[in-house]
This record gives structure tokens, sequence and C-alpha cells, in this order.
């Protein structure tokens, strides 16, 4: 009869742990919260044998004795859980540190088996294991794996399977420990172990080593961090140009079609303009002109993060932030909200202390997110294009979107430095920052990885939202009270503002119904701008360039709608997400006030100033 069994899966962060997790459950996995704690654990399954082995996927720790939720999570699983195997996955590179662990954890339970991972980091740095030896000194079965390319795992499965049956039975060796000193006790086991299989040279070490001196050196970084933005940034708009045409022409012509087929079902003109000038264009602005710039940035930021650089990225803004009164790992955080601010809030729990968590979620805000970047894009490639004209402007729409998301940095340390020594006072803790080796980038798995999860589940969110939202704006534009739609009489209340912000009613209305996604706001002006009532088709950014100066825009209000653009309230998303980590209606309005008031009064001024030239 087939049986269920359950496995843990522990492990520090950086070894590999949750692509051994993927590759052993494949896409039998779910993500849920262990009672009564909001980190969440990963659950998956497979089969073997005959048998299905329920694989949970603990928080990755560097140890099971301090008290943070991850670690809490971990000890109590492996404790209270009942696995019938915890597998440790190591470093194989780094195997001291990892050893502590795995030490720690044969205190708890006897069914140990270490998965070995990263072997192919072992060979590229020549280094030589002795591995049957370090089965000795542990007492349980070392199975040397690479997750990435699968190398290992059948042997892996058939090791729990033999520990699970009796066959193999694991036997850890009892050591002798100061208990009033355990920490540094298991640290000195874990040398003295990792001394004795460990032979290498140290061609790969100094390499990295070489390398950290430049990419983490106080001269050096921060150049070097904003070389590479901009790298991938001018990459981005300079290739995201032929594809957008492409699309915008693919869509003009399913237009056409769509067209025809209501006119031939002689359907009202009501329900054409609703469904195909409405919803339909909604749509093809959004693909035609958000698709682009994330199939090309997505992938390119992702390679970045494969090779190890974000957290060396972390490093070297660390400093920074912790003169800003907030916790180092904000710099993790405010990272992942470059990716989505709803999962730069999530990422927040791993800061400890509630006053630092709280301040990451209520500035994560102030970075643009996926949904704004092609805003920027966009604003800064038609800026560019008009101050140095065409053949120059992938470069200087480079420097344009790399300045704003300069900007957003600087805004979001100003800010967090005001709340700390304001609203959020209180001390700074500290935090240990692991940089791992530099890996080469798996190119295949990273592009189609990053294009399926990040760019097509992002535009899947946009499509979603720009359907109803289309509609909507399309009815605002054509139902009449008197003479005038409903559309001109909302952007005449709002014109005030938005003259005094260097804007127009149109622009701010923009941004209010864009509140379900960013990526809405440019069809919703544009639909507002003109007067048939429905969105122009979809064309070139000579053509876009073209409506926005017949509407009144200058240098100046394409300036303030790139700082609105990153300074104004999050996403509904991110707002319902901020509500759920904080529990607080309160934190989530302050969240939504404070980059839009900071926007606001940035615009206000700049406007001002330019006024009184």
């Amino acid at each position: 009869m087939s049986e269920r069994y359950l496995i843990a899966l522990a492990g520090n962060p950086n070894t590999g742990k949750s692509t051994a997790f993927n590759k052993l459950t494949g896409l039998k996995q779910h993500t849920g919260n262990w009672p009564g704690k909001t980190v969440l654990l990963a659950q998956g399954n497979y089969t073997y044998q005959g048998h299905t082995y329920e694989v949970y996927d603990l928080p990755g720790t560097y140890s099971l004795l301090a008290s943070s939720p991850e670690e809490e999570i971990a000890r109590d699983f492996i404790c209270s859980g009942q696995p019938q195997v915890t597998v440790v996955v190591v470093d194989a590179t780094c195997l001291e540190r990892n050893l502590h662990l795995v030490l720690q954890i044969t205190q708890l339970t006897t069914n140990v088996i270490v998965c070995l991972n990263l072997m192919d980091e072992v060979r590229r740095q020549n280094m030589r294991l002795d591995i049957d030896r370090l089965e000795r000194e542990l007492g349980v079965p070392v199975i040397p794996t690479t997750a990435t390319t699968g190398e290992g795992l059948p042997a892996l499965k058939d090791a729990i399977a033999r520990v699970i049956s009796g066959v193999l039975r694991p036997e850890p060796i009892t050591m002798e420990v100061d208990h009033e000193n355990l920490a540094a006790s298991l640290y000195s086991h874990a040398e003295r172990i990792a001394d004795q299989v460990i032979a290498k040279s140290q061609q790969g070490c100094e390499f990295s080593a070489r390398l950290d001196k430049v990419v983490t050196s106080r001269h050096f970084s921060i150049p070097l961090m904003l070389g590479l933005l901009a790298s991938v940034l001018w990459i981005t708009i300079v290739g995201a140009n032929y594809p957008s045409d492409l699309l915008a022409r693919l869509f003009f012509h399913m237009e056409d079609l769509l067209t025809m087929l209501f006119t031939k079902l002689g359907s009202p003109p009501w329900l054409h303009g609703a469904l195909v000038l409405g919803m339909f264009r909604g749509l093809a602005w959004v693909v035609s002109v958000m698709l682009p710039p994330m199939a090309i940035f997505f992938p390119l930021f992702t390679l970045l993060e494969d090779f190890g650089y974000l957290p060396r990225l972390a490093f070297n803004l660390d400093s920074l932030f912790q003169k800003a009164g907030a916790h180092g790992k904000q710099s993790l955080t405010m990272a992942m909200g470059f990716g989505c601010n709803a999962a730069g809030i999530i990422a927040a729990r791993i800061i400890d202390s509630p006053r630092e968590r709280l301040l990451a979620i209520l500035t994560n805000n102030f970075v643009p997110c996926n949904g704004r970047f092609p805003m920027l894009i966009v604003m800064g490639t038609i800026m560019a294009g008009s101050i140095v004209g065409a053949q120059m402007g992938g470069f200087m729409a480079a420097l344009i979107v790399l300045s704003a998301l300069v900007i957003s940095v600087l805004a979001t340390l100003m800010v967090s430095k005001l709340l700390t020594s304001t609203i959020l006072r209180g001390e700074a803790s500290f935090f240990i920052l692991e940089l791992p080796p530099y890996r080469r980038p798996q190119i295949g798995t990273v592009l189609v990885r990053s294009f399926l999860d990040r760019a097509l589940t992002v535009l899947w969110r946009a499509v979603i939202v720009a359907a109803p939202c289309g509609l909507l704006t399309w009815i605002l534009a054509n139902v009449l009270i008197g003479d005038i739609t409903l559309l001109t009489h909302l952007s005449n209340w709002l014109q005030p503002l938005g003259q005094a912000m260097g804007l127009d009613g149109v622009i701010l209305l923009g941004f209010i119904l864009g509140l379900p996604a960013n990526e809405i706001v440019i069809p919703i002006i544009f639909m507002g701008y003109l007067s048939q009532g429905s969105l122009m088709e979809v064309q070139g950014l000579a053509a876009i360039q073209g409506v926005l100066v017949a509407n009144g825009w200058t240098w100046l209000t394409a300036l303030n709608f790139m700082i609105f653009t990153i300074f104004h309230w999050p996403c509904g998303t991110t707002l319902l997400t901020i509500k759920k980590e904080t529990g607080s209606l309160k934190w989530t309005i302050l969240s939504a006030l404070l980059p839009t008031a900071f926007g606001v009064m940035i615009c206000i001024v700049l406007t001002k100033i330019v006024g009184m030239l």
C-alpha cells in the first residue's frame, strides 16, 4: 500500500535549498503560514517507489539557537513536526559554516541526511572533499548533489527511502559540548571536521576576493552600481522600441478585424465603442507599451541576481540605511520593491524588530515598482528625444530614468530618517549579511523564469485590471452631463491642484483611476485628452509625444509626471498587502499619504521655482 512520509528540508540561506526543493517536488507545491507565525513555509510532494513524500522547505537559517521567527519555525518543525527524515542542504564550498547547523540538528534528531550541494562550484574551484571521511565524522549519510542540474537528486531520494525503511540507519556521532557556551563549542567541532575533509586550491576564492575588493569597495561600489543600472536601462529602452512597434502594428490589425466583425454583426455603435475602443484599446496599450520593457528588464535584473550581485548591492547600501536609523535588511526589501512593492512589503518579514519592519513597510513605495518602470521609461524616452534627438535618445533616456531611481533611493533614506527621528524612534539593530560566492548564471533558466514568473505575471495583472478600467474610462468619456462628459467634469474639478503641481486635471484623474494598477495610467490619460472619448490607436512614441505637446505638455510637465509617478499612493494590491501585514488601517493610510504628500510637495515647489525664472 502507498504511504505518505514527512520530510523536512533545512539549511543555511544561499545553499540552493529552494532549488533542491523545486527539483524534488516539481509543480506539486503550495505555500502557507506556519500556525501562529508570519513566515511562509513551502510544501510540496513527490512520489518514489510507490510512496508519497511530503517535503517542507523550512526557512533558511544559520542557527537554531537564536529566537528569530525563521529559527523558531525550523527548530519547532524539526522537534514537534515529527518529520521521518530531516535533509540538511549545505553549501559544499562553505562547509565549516554549514556544518554548524548540521551539528545542531543532529542534537535534536537522529534521522538526518546531509545534501552536499553545489558540487559544480566545488569542481570549478578545484576543491577536493573526502566525502567518506565526512560521513564518518558526522555519522549520517552524505549525498553530493548539484540541484540546478538535478545531479545526485535520485541518490538523495533513494537515501531518504532507505532511512525511512530502516535499511540505512544514521548514527550521529556523540560530541562532548560545553552547554554553557554551546554555540562556540559547535563551531569548534564544525571547524575541526571541515579541516579534515577539505583540500582545496585557493584560485576560486582569490578570484571572488579580488572581485569583491572592487564591487564592495568604498570608492568604486557606488559608481559601479550606477553604471550597471544605467547599462540595464539603456539596453531596456533601446531594445524595447522594436517589439513595441511590432506589437502596435499587430494590435492595429486586430482592431480592424474586430471592427469589421462588429459591423458585419450589425452591433450598435455604443457596444463597439465600449468593447473595442474602450476595453480592447486599453488592453492593446498595456501590452504593447508595458510588455517589451518588462521582457527585457526583468531577465537582465535576474541575471545580476543569479550572478550574486544583489547581495553586494545590499551590502553597499547597508551603511546608508544604518545612518538613516533603519535596519540594514531594509536595503533588501527595497530591492524587492523595485520588482513589486507588495513583494517588498512581504519581504519585510525578514526584519525581526517590529519598529524597523514597520519602517520598511511604510517607505517601500518610495521606490518604483515594475508597474511604474514602463511609465518612467516611456516618459524618459520622450524627454530625451526632445532634448538630444533620436541619435542619442537611448543613452539620455537611460540617464534620466537612472536619475529618477537615485532620487527614489535618496527619498527612501530621507523619509526613513524623518520617521526614526519622530514617530518611530528607537535603537537600530544589526544583522549579518552573507555574500554568496559568484556563480555563473543559468542563462536559459533565468530567461524563462524571469519572463514567465515576472514579466507575464505582472502583465496578466495589468491586463485583468486594464479591461474593466478601460471600459469605465470609456463610459466616463462618453456619458454627458449637459454638454460635458463625466470625465471632463472630474478633470476640471482636479484642474486647480493639477496646475499648481505643473500637471493638469486629466493627469491627476489618470493616477486616481489607475489605483488598481499603475500600468493603466497612461492609457487613461490619453483617453481623457482625445475628444472622441476613446483611446488613440496604438502607435509609436512620436505619436504619443505629439498628443502630449498638443495638450500643453512641456519639459516641466514631463518632469513632474515622472516625479509623481515615483511618489504617489501605492496600487490597490500593495495597499491590501500593507493592511494585511500591519493589521492596521492607520498605518495603511499613512503609507499612502507619505509618498503622495512628498510627490505633491516636490511638484509644487519645482513649478513655483520655474515660474519665477
